[in-house]
């Protein structure tokens, strides 16, 4: 789940070094919402309802005896949120059914010792002809791995943005300007924002002890988006399709370690 580019982030000097213990959390909780989405995936086919998959993410992560990040929060009333086609991110998961060849975005989280883990994943339903999808989910799977390479000590925050936009544009894509990634810790959004746009040099310093989300969320039409009447879901606003990604990251001595992977 991502924050608005204007809403009430903390600004860079109130970011949060995490210790070796706040890590060890955070790398649980990553395990359980990357094992929980691996579930979800595994059972996406035609004629599985959108709320049949968020049941499935609750049940891992309830299983591991962790907390679903994303419930409640804000007042979301799903466990993953479900965004399907031209829907980019937020989608409340329903009676939907879906189809062969859809596009489905399923982006979750969860909670271990008071520290949060997010992650998103996008893949075709079934099987498709249409090369664009398939591309699509390609790019936005490889931008995501361009900007965690950024993700060292004595980076910026704009080279892995840089990173992640150049890929994007080079690909043919656009990207979401609105809706960035984030710091993450005892809190889901915590500073510095991390878009998906950005100059290399720029933004706040890496720092080792730093844990952020980045989160490429691309579309093969326009960049302008809308959110519908639920108040929640967001769309393309020309009806493009649209790929989101996301792993939860940790700034180390060594360089970035993803978090958000199975055991």
């Amino acid at each position: 789940m991502n924050d608005s580019l204007t809403g009430n982030l903390d600004t860079a000097r109130r970011i949060a070094l995490k210790s070796k213990r706040e890590l060890d959390s955070m790398r649980t909780a990553g395990h359980i919402v990357a094992d929980a989405l691996n579930a979800v995936f595994d059972a996406l086919e035609p004629g599985i309802t959108t709320a049949e998959l968020d049941d499935i993410a609750r049940r891992k992560i309830q299983a591991e005896g962790a907390k679903p990040a994303f419930l409640g929060l804000y007042g979301f009333p799903a466990v993953a949120c479900i965004s399907i086609n031209a829907e980019i991110v937020h989608g409340i998961p329903s009676e939907r059914v879906l189809s062969e060849g859809d596009l489905v975005s399923v982006d979750c989280g969860a909670i271990v010792d008071d520290y949060y883990s997010d992650h998103a994943r996008t893949a075709i339903v079934g099987e498709t002809d249409d090369e664009e999808r398939k591309r699509l989910v390609d790019v936005c799977r490889e931008s995501l791995a361009q900007g965690i390479e950024r993700g060292s000590p004595h980076n910026r925050v704009g080279d892995i943005s840089h990173a992640v936009e150049q890929f994007v544009r080079d690909a043919g894509f656009e990207l979401v300007r609105e809706y960035v990634g984030h710091g993450i810790g005892r809190s889901l959004h915590e500073a510095p924002p991390v878009p998906n746009l950005g100059q290399p040099g720029s933004g706040p310093l890496l720092m080792e002890g730093m844990t952020i989300a980045i989160e490429p969320m691309i579309m093969t039409g326009s960049w302008e988006t809308e959110v519908l009447d639920d108040g929640w879901t967001v769309v393309t606003a020309d009806g493009s399709l649209s790929a989101h990604f996301e792993h939860t990251v940790a700034i180390t001595a060594d360089g970035p370690e993803v978090l958000t992977t199975t055991r």
